[in-house]
């Protein structure tokens, strides 16, 4: 809400044609009680600049935090300009950037208050612009003469210094992400995408726009950049369907392991530093960031049985999250779009041990993650100094790696690298390194052989990689017609809750919850139906048995919940009785029309996008004792009076939602 504003500067031209105001805002933001307090401010000042060009007839509006602007980053942009075919009407265009670096552990949430906030200014807009419009009306403006020389005037069209809103309007410019752009319209700045996404046609940009708009409206956790939607959709030739499956998945992916946090949270082995023959060095002649691998030097066999799969697959993928931050500084060090980096790998010293099965095991696994989790990010990959054995692991590895990746290699053998055509065709001769007969001095380590003392015992590699890679408090399941899976609780005390927590990652589902007093059959594996098809990876797990009646052997406590592909969804269940509990993800059939016997054109397509008839899941339960559920309730009340306002924390339905989201909140950081 605008409580208060004060003119900083103010420009305008000899002539009258532009005039430039620039003003401190003073906003009162609709924020929880509770979060204000820990901000430990009532009141938000933002940075104001208003530029009207009479002569090119058009009004530029800039934005800017000044409040926490060391933590959280704002930014928008509107413009009113004179359509170019049609001098009748208005074109507005707006946009916005938030870059939420911290926020006293909150970020989430203040996220969520941005989206909501922003959603709502916008709605609040054309009745902001009515308003003033009555108010010219009422003062007798019906018309404005175009602007002209003779009839310039500093009072023509002049911006008030401190406007009064209608009541209930909304100010707040917040939404969207790093250096990234909220559309508001259906087409994005052209000078934004000239910036930071490069050359799209306009049906690449509705692909962008559409994929971004679907992530809004059904994804609940952080939306990725638009630099980041693109990197998929190029990856799948801008296939919406496709591009939007591996997006949903790589987003659950980065949300199991909190990849978000791992340049933080990672801190690489004395091993890996001494030992692991990689590092970032200058960058190539596009401005890209450059990493150099000398994978001839490095002691692959040493490496897994010192450290292990899990380890080097977290270090590699610490280094293509380093190489993404890497991509957006050189974007707005060379004010264009950066949005991959270059791999030069030096082959020399590679040999038959390089061909150690678990090592290339390992290899082919880091492939296979990076590629589905990182495509289009390797602009350029060049291989130097190729020995003879090279064709064999190429052969091994090649068949793993997407045909669009592989059309960036370049591959040298010898001193081939150093002819025409060579290395400084991609790289300044001042930053190539001197092992490779440059003058810059390359800080990455020459590696050597892992002493054997450091190697690890089969049994300690396997508990460290389940220790690692468990730290996840999701679990994955698969969904097939016919075989839904199916999860048992068992509850010893009435009144207990349960919690849940997950995300379609594929296709439709339907959520149950069922009672039973006795207990199901242990898990079994079982085919999928006329499909013949097994579980794999044991992953499908069915307890209720084919003989049990519902009503009779079982009853459910809830109503179902059809969920769509890439929503997430989380809710709770006070359990009335004892007994045991089964969550059941179930296949969604669609409905067929109820006036005929033949599924409709609409069905048969939305069966058919459902490779298989699979789906998957990724899940989270949590069980609340009573006497903790009691603790928890007492002090959500507490906090009632300063969550009130905010209904996207409440259940609709029932206070349970209520306190268990209160209860996440405080207790549960991840």
């Amino acid at each position: 809400m605008f409580v208060d504003s004060d003119v900083l500067s103010e420009h305008q031209s000899e002539d009258g044609a532009t005039h430039c105001i620039e003003r401190r805002c003073k906003l009162d933001v609709d924020a929880p009680r509770l979060l204000k307090r820990i901000a430990g401010v009532d009141f938000v000042y933002f940075i104001q600049k208003n530029c009207l060009n009479r002569r090119e007839r058009t009004l530029h509006i800039e934005s800017h935090n000044e409040t926490f602007s060391n933590r959280v980053i704002i930014h928008e942009l509107c413009c009113y300009s004179v359509h170019p075919e049609n001098e009748e009407w208005t074109c507005f265009e707006q946009s916005a950037s938030l870059d939420i670096k911290s926020f006293f552990g909150f970020e989430s949430t203040v996220e969520k208050i941005a989206m909501k906030q922003y959603a709502s200014s916008i709605k609040k807009g054309k009745e902001i612009i009515e308003y003033y419009l009555r108010e010219l009306e009422e003062e007798g403006v019906t018309h404005i003469p175009r602007w002209t020389p003779s009839l310039a005037s500093p009072s023509v069209i002049s911006l008030p210094t401190r406007p009064e809103l209608p009541p209930g309007s909304s100010s707040e410019p917040l939404t969207g992400t790093p250096d990234g752009q909220l559309l508001l319209l259906d087409k994005l700045d052209a000078d934004y995408i000239k910036r930071y996404l490069g050359d799209l046609t306009p049906l690449q940009e509705s692909c962008l726009i559409r994929l971004r708009q679907w992530l809004q409206e059904t994804h609940k956790g952080k939306i990725p950049k638009d630099e980041h939607i693109l990197r998929f959709l190029r990856a799948r030739d801008f296939n919406m369907d496709k591009a939007r499956e591996i997006l949903c998945q790589s987003l659950t992916w980065r949300k199991q392991h909190q990849v978000d946090y791992l340049l933080e949270t990672w801190n690489s082995p004395q091993v890996l530093q001494d030992y692991y023959t990689g590092g970032w060095h200058h960058h190539d002649k596009d401005g890209r960031p450059l990493y150099i691998l000398r994978l001839g030097q490095m002691d692959t066999k040493g490496l897994v049985r010192a450290l292990g799969e899990e380890s080097l697959l977290r270090h590699v993928l610490s280094i293509n999250e380093e190489g993404l931050r890497r991509c957006e500084e050189n974007t707005k060090v060379f004010g264009r779009p950066i949005s991959c980096w270059t791999c030069l790998v030096d082959l020399e010293g590679l040999n038959m041990r390089h061909l150690w099965r678990p090592g290339v095991k390992a290899l082919l696994r880091i492939i296979e993650v990076v590629e589905a989790n990182y495509p289009e990010t390797l602009g350029r990959l060049l291989i130097l100094r190729a020995p003879r054995v090279f064709p064999v692991l190429w052969t091994l590895v090649s068949p793993f790696i997407d045909e669009n990746t592989r059309k960036k290699f370049l591959i040298y053998a010898g001193n081939d690298y150093q002819g025409p055509g060579g290395l400084v065709d991609y790289i300044d001769k001042e930053i190539i390194p001197d092992f490779l007969g440059g003058e810059c001095m390359c800080e990455i380590p020459e590696g050597g052989l892992v002493p054997k003392s450091m190697y690890r015992t089969p049994e300690e590699l396997e508990n460290e990689d389940i220790r690692l890679w468990t730290e996840t408090i999701y679990q994955s399941a698969s969904v097939f017609k016919g075989a839904p899976h199916e999860l048992l609780i068992e509850i010893i005390d009435a009144s207990s809750v349960i919690t849940w927590d997950f995300d379609v990652c594929k296709g439709d589902i339907v959520f149950n919850i069922f009672h039973s007093k006795r207990a199901p059959q242990p898990p079994k594996k079982d085919t999928l139906g006329a499909h013949g098809i097994t579980s794999p990876g044991g992953n499908n797990v069915q307890l209720i048995d084919k003989s049990w009646l519902l009503g009779q052997d079982y009853s459910m406590v809830e109503s179902p919940l059809t969920c769509k592909e890439g929503e997430s969804v989380q809710g709770s269940h006070i359990t009335r009785w004892p007994g045991f509990y089964i969550l059941q993800w179930k296949f969604h059939n669609m409905p067929a029309c109820a006036a005929t016997n033949l599924p409709r054109v609409d069905d048969v397509l939305a069966t058919l996008q459902v490779s298989s008839h699979k789906c998957k899941v990724m899940y989270y339960t949590e069980v609340l004792a009573s006497e903790d559920f009691r603790s928890v309730i007492s002090h959500a009340l507490s906090l009632a009076e300063a969550l009130t306002f905010h209904s996207w924390l409440l259940n609709p339905n029932t206070l349970t939602g209520f306190a268990v989201v209160v209860f996440i909140v405080l207790m549960k950081p991840h």
